[in-house]
Parts: C-alpha cells; structure tokens; sequence
C-alpha cells in the first residue's frame, strides 16, 4: 500500500478485501447506551473485514495469510497481531467468515438453539428472513427438519425464499394484514419466532403463537431510525399462552463457536446451506450498502469488495452476486 509505514514490532500490515456492513452499526452513530459503544467522530469506522496480510512483524503471522479483524471501512492499517484472527484450513469462501459463517451465521444459530431451544416438530417462523441472519436462519431450521415461514419484502426475495426451502412465505410489502396472512399461512399456530424486524411483524407472531412459544430477539430493522416505541400492543399474550421472549446478543454465547462451525461445514458439504450476498465494488461504496440495509437492497449479506481479485465463485456454484449496476449504488465516488 503506497504510503503506509512498514508495522512495526508485534505489528502486522493488512490489505482488507472484504468489509461488511451490518444493521447493529446504526445503534453506534446514536449516544443512547448500548452493547456497544458509539462511534468516535473524527475516527474511522469500524466494522468486520477479512485481509491479507502485505507486511508482517510479527512472528505468527507471513505475508499472504487471511485475516479477520473488526478494521473495516478502510483500505488497509497496521495493527497488533493481537488484533487479527487468522483464518485457517478453510471450509468456505474468506468473506463467509463475515456471513453465513460469521457473525451474522453464529446469531441464527444462538437464537434458534440455545435461545429458542428448537424441539422436534417445531413451526419456525423467521422475520426479514431473506437478509444476513434471517437466510441463515431460514436455512439451519430447514436443515434440522423443521417446518419454516419467512417474511420478506418483494417478489425476488420471495422467490429466494422458496429456493431456500421455506415451507410458507409471506411477502409483507403485498399483505395489508399482516397477522391474517399469518393466520392463513401458520392455521395451527407457531413455536418458535426468530424476529430481526419488530413493530407489525411481532404483534401478529404473538397472536398466533402456541402455547409455550419461544421468541428469539434478534433485532427490531423496522425501528432503527425511528424514536423510541412502546412494544407490542399484544404482549398480555405472552402472559396467556405462557410464551417466552428473549432477547439476545451473539458476543455473550462465543462458547458454541466450536459447534457452530462443525455444524455449518457438515451442512455446506451436504449443499444444505446456501451462502448469500450483495456485493458493492469499491470502498467508496461503502455508504450506499450501508444505507442499502435499511432499504431492503440486500439479500443475504451485505459485502463491500475492496479487492478485485476477490473474484472466485462459491464451491457451492449457487451465490447471488450484484454489482453497481444492480444494487443502486450512485454512479460514482462523488455522487451523494
């Protein structure tokens, strides 16, 4: 990288390839109290990424090795060696590792094992569930044989949906009621709800869930931009059917990572995870994915490819791929 200081000791110097953006990160540009602190002004960003290592200074890491790091929305930095995760003996693509084998991947399985506690014969449903953790989450309930329904927005998300394997898809941008199209889909209820959206969406899981239903909070997209709401108008339900709502964050369950990871490489091989994203070529693109999240550009994850050579195709030969001319980025770096 011209003009960057050679690292030095215990330093490694990182070329980033892939950044992610992801919905958490709007929850930083706010002061309100968090899991997570602001962003600083006057600081760069920050977010996962996965580079190669260009310069190293540190005994345990050559040039060429991937690593993963939270030093996104940059092209490249030195940092401590402390800092980076090197990524080994690979199972999936790099930027996996910031997808369905990532963070996002790690929060569909917490929330649907251990936060909703799957049982035999369960009827899952997922809210915006053609997004990062919502096709994932779609995907490992299908893979430990349960029924699934998915919300999203659009006649091409929908269609992914079923390529998914979702039993019942509901396309909430084409239903003026909600909770009926649930009741229609769902007529003897569900056990299990994985909510990344809130707002309409919860009220009508609560309506129609059974008794001893479990609600896996994951997130509330809906509301991110929005001043503070009260919560369901319907929540005396939990109190009536005996339902279970948790909220959970993927930091506080880093203990199942070993068996997340087992689980996901079992299931890649049997083609029974498919791995999803919407890519946006270039770095100064970064703004337009991430504001791309909020208004539903993105199925799968959303990735920003600051390396063209990062160009070879899933094993799986099944990605969903778009570039600038498709995603809506603006025309050029300068565009606002």
């Amino acid at each position: 990288m011209p003009g960057s200081r050679e690292p030095a000791a215990g330093e490694v110097q990182v070329r980033n390839l892939w950044m992610s953006v992801d919905p958490y990160m709007r929850g930083r540009m706010d002061t309100n109290d968090s899991y997570v602190e602001p962003f600083k002004i006057g600081v760069a960003l920050e977010g996962g990424a996965i580079g190669e290592v260009v310069s190293s200074n540190d005994p345990g890491f050559s040039p060429g090795d991937l690593v993963r790091s939270y030093r996104g929305w940059r092209e490249g930095f030195n940092a401590s060696g402390s800092e980076l995760e090197k990524l080994e003996h690979l199972h999936f693509p790099p930027e996996a590792y910031l997808g369905a084998t990532g963070m996002p991947g790690l929060t569909a399985y917490i929330g649907l094992t251990r936060i909703a506690k799957l049982r035999k014969d369960d009827v899952v449903f997922v809210t915006g569930a053609a997004g990062a953790v919502g096709s994932t989450a779609v995907q490992i309930a299908k893979a430990c044989g349960h029924r699934v329904i998915g919300s999203a927005g659009g006649a091409e998300k929908i269609a992914l949906l079923r390529k998914l394997g979702c039993d019942e898809v509901i396309d909430y941008k084409a239903e003026p009621d909600f909770e009926a199209a649930l009741c229609r889909v769902a007529p003897q209820g569900i056990d299990v709800c994985f909510d990344n959206i809130g707002a309409e969406q919860l009220d009508a899981a609560l309506a129609v869930a059974r008794p001893h239903a479990r609600f896996a909070l994951c997130g509330a997209i809906y509301m991110y931009d929005m001043a503070p709401t009260r919560g369901p108008g319907n929540i005396w339900r939990a109190v009536d059917m005996q339902i279970t709502l948790r909220g959970f964050i993927c930091t506080d369950h880093l203990d199942l990572v070993p068996e997340f990871l087992s689980k996901m490489a079992e299931w890649y091989a049997a083609d029974k995870i498919k791995l999803l994203d919407t890519v946006f070529e270039g770095i100064e693109y970064a703004p337009a994915a991430f504001l791309g999240l909020f208004e539903g550009r993105n199925t799968g994850k959303m990735l920003v490819r600051s390396d063209e050579r990062c160009t070879k195709p899933s094993p799986s030969g099944w990605r969903l791929r778009r570039d600038r001319s498709t995603t809506g980025a603006p025309a050029s770096p300068s565009s606002p």
